[in-house]
């Protein structure tokens, strides 16, 4: 009773304050509210742009420049379907295939946790775009890898041979070429990033239904899905499924600002978060694949780790920015230009570094024998070191490396060479790649770490490796104990069971 009688009191002071008028009834003074008046906005705040009525034109001026890309694959490839009949994990990129486990791979009906090329009783197909007059298209690599042959279905229902120009898997982007001459329809990329908020229209092949047009936001940049060293993903909600995969998503002024690749979804069907690689990343990387048909990046031969909050306190920097440099390899441009372990590189030709990830991914942009100019902080005081960017070792120098018929990769699940080689110390096997679904993996380790020994004998070069798991089978084990150190420098020991022998 007593709280209804407080309300109606309360009531009644504040109509007689409504009744008093003006701001004085709420006892705010002429002082204070000429104060309150003087801290609002000077101008009125502009109500946002409506979103178009109809995507339609937009729609009608790009779809002639987007294609059906279906592929037929190699005998190995086609045996990789699961018993559902879906793709097989063995189809996504090896750096991919983690991330898209944890998103829940093969639920109702084998659907995978991404927008995949969707497999049938032919091969893949899945969604490209053309680029030029002349009949360079776009797509995933993950859509044509291991491709015996290539062909695009035009909006126009034309099926047109292609071949394969170049692929760059670390970035999962391909570039093709029509083989027929002619004169075909192109889009063309934005000349600048997308804000998140932006319309964006995606247009591509689900599940083999061609022509199929989807539109959304662009809900963030930046993404880090663990795909690899350069990941730099746009986060869209435009639907986005099976078949997507290397299909463009277009700004409201038609230009594409992103490549569609993977989605994150428990069922395999679109949730709402699908990810692409940003226009100015593919661009980079089909220049090069046009030129050379492969891609070449630069190199800077440092460990970096990012700046934490805790680590920028250590060093007394007012902001937890830049990358922090582990160690300086010797013989690397790094190292030639005097940088040493705890400087802290703070930007790339006057451009900011946000982390050690924004580093890689600076310097994997720029080409071979680029000098650069890299701000750096020691010990408090500023610097700028001038390096010359040598050549990042790609794949095929990695494999020629590794001994292939040590089975160190097979029964590990590791790719391996000599650890001097590649600027990584003096001692040891470097782990160049892991394959995530094997032992070594489960066990945590990782691209960059070095293996100093296996059941107590040290290593220098993939053969070491195989001496030792073969002694360890004749003795009988199950798993090998190995010492491995980080990319961070800390050793530990590891043990890793035997994978089954091939054959």
């Amino acid at each position: 009773m007593t709280m209804t009688v407080r309300r109606r009191a309360f009531a009644s002071v504040a109509a007689a304050a409504l009744v008093a008028g003006g701001a004085a009834g709420f006892g705010l003074t002429e002082p204070m509210t000429q104060a309150y008046a003087q801290a609002l906005p000077k101008t009125p705040i502009e109500a946002p742009e409506h979103p178009p009525g109809s995507f339609a034109n937009v729609v009608d001026k790009v779809k002639p420049g987007v294609v059906a890309v279906k592929v037929k694959l190699d005998k190995s490839a086609d045996d990789d379907d699961d018993s559902a009949g879906g793709p097989n994990l063995q189809q996504v990129p090896p750096q991919l295939r983690e991330f898209f486990k944890r998103f829940g791979q093969g639920g109702p009906g084998g659907q995978g946790g991404r927008g995949m090329p969707q497999r049938g009783e032919r091969g893949a197909v899945g969604s490209g775009f053309i680029i030029s007059a002349d009949g360079y298209v776009v797509t995933n690599n993950h859509v044509v890898d291991k491709a015996k042959t290539v062909q695009v279905t035009l909006d126009d229902n034309r099926t047109l041979d292609a071949k394969v120009i170049g692929k760059d898997p670390k970035t999962d982007i391909a570039l093709l070429k029509i083989t027929e001459s002619g004169s075909y329809p192109y889009v063309q990329f934005g000349k600048g990033a997308p804000r998140v908020g932006d319309w964006v229209v995606a247009i591509g092949n689900p599940f083999g239904l061609g022509g199929t047009v989807t539109a959304g936001i662009v809900s963030a940049r930046g993404r880090d899905i663990g795909a690899g060293p350069y990941d730099d993903f746009l986060q869209i909600d435009a639907p986005i499924n099976k078949g997507n995969s290397g299909g463009p998503t277009f700004n409201v002024n038609g230009e594409v600002v992103g490549v569609n690749t993977a989605i994150a979804s428990p069922s395999g069907g679109s949730v709402g978060l699908a990810f692409a690689i940003p226009a100015e990343t593919v661009q980079t990387v089909v220049d090069q694949l046009r030129t050379d048909g492969k891609v070449v990046r630069g190199y800077l031969g440092v460990q970096v780790q990012p700046v934490t909050k805790d680590i920028a306190d250590g060093l007394g920097l007012d902001k937890a920015k830049g990358a922090l440099v582990d160690h300086a390899e010797n013989g690397t441009p790094a190292a030639k230009a005097g940088l040493k372990s705890g400087d802290v590189i703070e930007s790339v030709n006057g451009a900011p570094v946000n982390d050690a990830r924004d580093l890689s991914r600076r310097i994997a942009g720029l080409k071979p024998g680029t000098e650069v100019k890299l701000a750096y902080l020691r010990g408090g005081k500023s610097d700028v070191a001038t390096v010359e960017l040598g050549t990042q070792p790609t794949d095929a120098k990695v494999a020629s490396r590794s001994d292939s018929s040590s089975g160190g990769q097979a029964r590990l699940g590791l790719s391996l060479a000599p650890a001097s080689e590649i600027g990584l110390g003096d001692e040891g096997v470097a782990v160049m790649d892991v394959d995530p679904d094997g032992p070594a993996a489960a066990k945590g380790i990782a691209q960059g770490d070095v293996i100093l020994d296996v059941a107590g004998t040290s290593v220098s070069k993939p053969s070491d490796v195989q001496a030792q798991i073969r002694a360890a089978e004749s003795n009988g084990r199950k798993a090998v104990l190995m010492r491995v150190k980080s990319a961070k420098g800390q050793t530990r020991f590891v043990a890793v069971a035997l994978g089954k022998k091939e054959g």
